[in-house]
């Protein structure tokens, strides 16, 4: 078990990290939001940021609140704020998931017919590809919700006379519905990460081979930019995958020691890649440049 002091260390640098992602989401949204007030146009990248900015900010006080609520078992309160947590960690998951599509399909050099219809349509295609993002992550949510709604009946019934056959149902329910499908509902968007990270670097790596040692042009610095980023992405998705891998083996540990240290290190990340996204960003950048 943690001293208390090491869990009050951990606390207070998740919230700081917290109300950092928090200022750095609120910062992309306002600078993204006031150059499409000005020019009645944003750029597809910047409508993901923009949309990502969004997610990711309710996701941070969601998370919040019910890390709080955790640690102080108000479980009156927890399970609307899981799954308030769950939808927009969903919808954050797609959404980076689009932005690397989006960066392979760009930048990439293939010259397959798919990628030449993509990279002529990907333009158009942006607006849509987020309101797809939205819809399967309501429509993903719906289980999470009913399995919270189990969990609440389970810890109702728990001091009360019951039939144990019924109960053990609804566990196994819960079950099914609370873990696996938690899992199953970010795979298929870190599958996609994963598919247009490799391509990316498959493309970089052959142009490579068509440049000479030391030679280095525009696009070659939108590689390195794009791969910089999705590695930090990378390394955050997998990260999250292990928090998942213990919660599932919890039995194994004290998560009410653990839970600082874990939220600590995966906000971490998350504020190093909020601050890489916002070095991405051409609009982005300009504005910090001019305020430093």
């Amino acid at each position: 078990m943690l001293p208390f002091q090491l869990t009050i260390f951990f606390m207070i640098i998740y919230v700081l990290e917290s109300l950092t992602i928090i200022v750095q989401s609120s910062l992309i949204v306002a600078v993204l939001g006031r150059e499409w007030l000005q020019v009645r146009k944003l750029m597809p990248v910047d409508m993901i940021l923009i949309s990502l900015g969004i997610s990711r900010f309710c996701l941070q006080w969601a998370s919040i609140q019910s890390n709080f609520c955790s640690y102080f078992n108000l479980n009156f309160v927890l399970c609307n704020l899981k799954i308030t947590w769950e939808f927009f960690n969903i919808l954050t998951f797609w959404l980076n998931s689009l932005l690397a599509i989006f960066y392979c399909i760009k930048i990439s050099s293939f010259t397959h017919p798919i990628f030449l219809w993509l990279r002529w349509r990907i333009l158009k295609l942006v607006p849509c590809l987020l309101l797809g993002s939205l819809m399967i992550t309501c429509v993903t949510i719906i289980p999470s919700a009913i399995g919270y709604y189990i969990h609440i009946q389970l810890f109702t019934v728990e001091h009360l006379p019951r039939n144990s056959t019924e109960t053990d149902r609804l566990q196994k329910i819960h079950q099914y519905l609370f873990q696996y499908h938690k899992e199953v509902s970010l795979v298929v968007p870190f599958i996609l990460f994963l598919v247009s990270n490799i391509l990316l670097m498959a493309s970089l790596t052959k142009q490579m081979q068509h440049h000479t040692a030391g030679h280095c042009n525009p696009s070659m610095k939108a590689y390195y930019t794009a791969l910089r980023s999705l590695a930090i992405l990378f390394i955050m998705f997998a990260s999250y995958f292990l928090t998942i891998l213990i919660s599932i083996i919890g039995t194994l540990f004290d998560r009410s020691c653990w839970l600082w240290v874990w939220e600590a290190f995966i906000y971490a990340l998350i504020s190093m890649h909020s601050t890489l996204l916002m070095l991405s960003s051409p609009t982005l950048k300009r504005f910090l440049k001019g305020k430093c």
